[in-house]
């Protein structure tokens, strides 16, 4: 699937294309939050889940392989060889991919619950 238009890809097109990688590597429990309301340097998080820390780096690479396919590449990727969060920063679309227990430690939903949350079908779902 290339990128006809051949610029980055954005915003709600680039939040779509980062739910449909993760949701074929199995990430569970996708969370997608539209911040672009609130002040802050980033429009959306995408937060979801894998059974363990291969699972998480396969999460990852799937994502970014899927984007760079389309002409989009992450500024800035962290923690994908530890794989217990993984943060995938494409400025306006920041993903993190957690260990289960890592999340409900941070619990970044409740800490962004001023943004619009929708809750994406996944592995578990």
């Amino acid at each position: 699937m290339k990128n006809t238009a051949e610029k980055p890809l954005g915003g709600k097109e680039l939040v779509d294309v980062v739910v449909k990688s993760a949701q074929e590597k199995l990430a569970e429990e996708i969370v997608v939050i539209d911040i672009s309301e609130l002040h802050g340097t980033a429009d959306w998080f995408i937060i979801c889940q894998g059974d363990n820390t291969v699972h998480n780096s396969a999460i990852a690479g799937g994502i970014v392989g899927s984007t760079k396919e389309l002409g989009t590449r992450p500024w800035r990727e962290e923690g994908s060889e530890e794989g217990r969060w993984v943060l995938i920063d494409y400025s306006d679309v920041v993903v993190h991919i957690m260990l289960p227990e890592l999340r409900t430690y941070y619990d970044l939903e409740e800490l962004w619950s001023k943004g619009k949350r929708t809750d994406i079908p996944g592995a578990s779902s």
